[in-house]
């Protein structure tokens, strides 16, 4: 059965980032599933000879390391999960280059940590590997480089949720797939009688985080939580999101059909520029400034700049040009922009009125704090 939204969304994505979760690649005994991998990987060859750009960012490297060391558990020493990571990244890439090698594709390995899309210039030039990898016709491979990325490694879920949110956001891509053990999101525990999948979600509320219910195991590091929240910044950044299950034979092709399969989370507006994608989501803040209740309505409510006056406080040791987030007086987070001023100076600025700043500072370089072009409004505004 076909439904009109999800047809108008699959029509319109001509750039799809899939992610592939453990659970999914894995046998019962925690070993890696070659044939599943071959079944995807020649659903993803189809859906490329189709016209569209897929990219893959696949989860398993530790999981296929463990199968080939014997390993039946998980380790928790780092440099033996690196160890583990970097023998299983391997067979991981060639199971999937068999079989895109017999559509007439490559598998091209794409590994990536945080640093390479925090940093603006290595962002980019991620971007643009990725864009000529799609135009000479192979399918790119994504995974954190586990080998060396320490925090995402130790990390209990959601790292490669997150990075394939990253990653659509990058590309600008209009659809992002995740592959899950799961049909979609339930209203409940999937296994309680009288629960039942959401369809749709048209807005990531308090109400659907409730649904919630996230078990851990030895080998998968990802969970619904971790879902949602790489759906809450695609879905930001104005694209949408269907959560499936990977094991679902030719679910992405069901899904490019429009029919009703898995969770469809709606886009929350308009889609934003590449830049500001990276100013919210891709690049860390350096430090935080705290907002008085006029500033915050003027920024969500009029896509206003921050001036000096709406500044409560500010935490943290920043420079001019870095990227800080914005607070309410509620501790919430409500944007992110590329500052004016270091922390020093908003210190001494902080409730002033702009005409103000240059009997303080002994000179005014800006009138706002952070210009509105350089502001990302992460309730879903730009």
């Amino acid at each position: 059965m076909a439904d009109l939204l999800r047809q108008e969304i699959a029509t319109t994505a001509k750039t799809i980032v899939v992610k592939v979760g453990t659970r999914v690649l894995s046998c019962q005994d925690g070993t890696l599933n070659e044939t599943r991998i071959h079944e995807l990987a020649g659903e993803l060859s189809r859906v490329s000879e189709l016209g569209r750009r897929v990219v893959l960012v696949s989860s398993g490297a530790v999981g296929a390391g463990m199968s080939r060391l014997g390993l039946a558990k998980r380790p928790t020493d780092l440099a033996v999960l690196q160890a583990v990571a970097a023998i299983g990244q391997t067979n991981l890439v060639e199971a999937y280059d068999r079989t895109f090698k017999k559509h007439g594709r490559h598998a091209a390995q794409v590994l990536l940590t945080t640093d390479d899309l925090d940093d603006r210039a290595r962002y980019l030039n991620v971007r643009h590997t990725l864009l000529r990898l799609l135009n000479f016709g192979a399918i790119p491979v994504i995974n954190e480089n586990d080998t060396v990325a320490v925090d995402e490694l130790m990390t209990t879920f959601g790292d490669n949720d997150r990075l394939a949110a990253m990653v659509a956001n990058l590309l600008g891509a209009e659809l992002l797939v995740i592959l899950s053990d799961v049909d979609g999101v339930y209203d409940g525990h999937p296994q309680d009688g009288g629960t039942r999948l959401i369809s749709t979600v048209t807005k990531l509320d308090t109400t659907i985080q409730t649904y919630v219910r996230d078990e851990q195991n030895g080998v998968s590091k990802g969970g619904m939580a971790s879902k949602l929240e790489a759906a809450r910044i695609v879905t930001t950044a104005g694209e949408n999101v269907v959560i499936a299950s990977g094991r679902e034979p030719g679910v992405l092709e069901q899904i490019l059909d429009g029919a009703v399969i898995g969770t469809l989370v709606v886009a929350q507006g308009k889609s934003v520029s590449s830049r500001k994608r990276w100013l919210g989501f891709s690049a860390l803040p350096r430090g935080r400034i705290t907002l008085d209740d006029g500033a915050r309505d003027a920024i969500l409510g009029q896509g206003s700049s921050l001036l000096a006056i709406g500044i409560v406080r500010t935490e943290g040791e920043f420079k001019k040009g870095d990227v800080v987030s914005l607070f309410d007086r509620d501790d919430t987070e409500i944007a992110r922009g590329l500052t004016n001023y270091d922390n020093q100076e908003i210190r001494q600025i902080k409730g002033l009125r702009s005409n103000e700043i240059a009997n303080i500072l002994g000179h005014l370089p800006y009138e706002e704090v952070i210009h509105r072009d350089n502001l990302f409004d992460l309730s879903g505004g730009a």
